[in-house]
């Protein structure tokens, strides 16, 4: 065999060694089993995201359009990271307004379940979430800061690594620095749609785009992409529930006037 031929026989030992380190720098949200991986509960959404839902051992940040509404979507977020055993931790910043149980409650989160942590700025904040996320003993940390160094955010997501706990960071509507977090997404407030039988203003809805996303593929890869999301109650009729897509808002058809796909396009914006 001559020398430049054996350059071009790959051993199988080396490249599964490589790929087993490949696969261990990415996280051990990338098992193959799927055990770290967080269905949203929306078809749309998982297959939108390469590993088929959300990482749990990593880091994500929500970009609130909408501070009142972002902070209901991560509620949300948290209640199905929870599991309903799950216990959780929202990290704030300052002393001024308070979270408001009925509306946590109203998303399944229990706040027998929710740890709130009150820091005097971002420090503290960061501080906080990075032992608490290190500590393994969570089902997800929040963390409201602004103006995150990429330094710190990188050590968020180290922390959520090396604890196997999920990472949520929601950052104000200009806050859009570059990050490692594994995912990004923009969160507005939409219109609301009546359940029949129900009074009251109906499903929260949002406005959801994802605008990062790590190792994206295909359709994904193409660009930002955007939903119109609403949380939906459990199967038993409890309050703890899921995502549902109710439109994908980008490339959709245009229905003609009249119909009920010119309704979901108001509703939409």
């Amino acid at each position: 065999m001559s020398r430049s031929s054996a350059f071009h026989q790959a051993d199988p030992a080396v490249l599964e060694s490589l790929r087993r380190r490949i696969r261990g720098l990415e996280g051990a949200f990338c098992r193959a089993d799927g055990g770290g991986v967080l269905g949203l509960g929306a078809p749309a959404l998982d297959e939108a995201l390469p590993w088929g839902g959300l990482p749990r051992a990593a880091l994500h940040e929500v970009q609130a359009a909408d501070g009142g509404a972002a902070a209901g979507f991560c509620a949300g977020l948290l209640t199905r990271l929870a599991g309903g055993t799950g216990t959780v931790l929202w990290c704030r910043r300052g002393y001024g307004r308070r979270l408001y149980g009925p509306g946590l409650t109203a998303f399944g989160l229990d706040p027998a379940r929710l740890i709130v942590v009150r820091g005097r700025n971002a420090t503290d904040v960061l501080w906080v979430m990075e032992e608490a996320l290190r500590s393994g003993a969570l089902a997800a940390v929040l963390g409201e800061a602004e103006g995150l160094s990429v330094t710190a955010a990188r050590r968020l997501q180290l922390a959520a690594e090396g604890g196997a706990t999920a990472a949520l960071l929601l950052r104000g509507r200009d806050d859009e620095g570059a990050s490692p977090a594994v995912t990004r997404w923009r969160v507005a407030a939409a219109p609301g749609a009546r359940a029949e039988g129900r009074p009251g203003v109906g499903r929260p809805r949002w406005r959801v785009d994802l605008i990062k996303c790590r190792n994206a593929a295909g359709a994904a890869a193409g660009g930002p992409r955007s939903w119109l999301v609403e949380w939906t109650d459990g199967p038993d009729g409890t309050t703890a529930g899921g995502f549902a897509v109710v439109a994908d808002l980008r490339d959709r058809s245009c229905a003609a006037p009249g119909g009920d796909g010119a309704a979901l396009l108001r509703l939409a914006g």
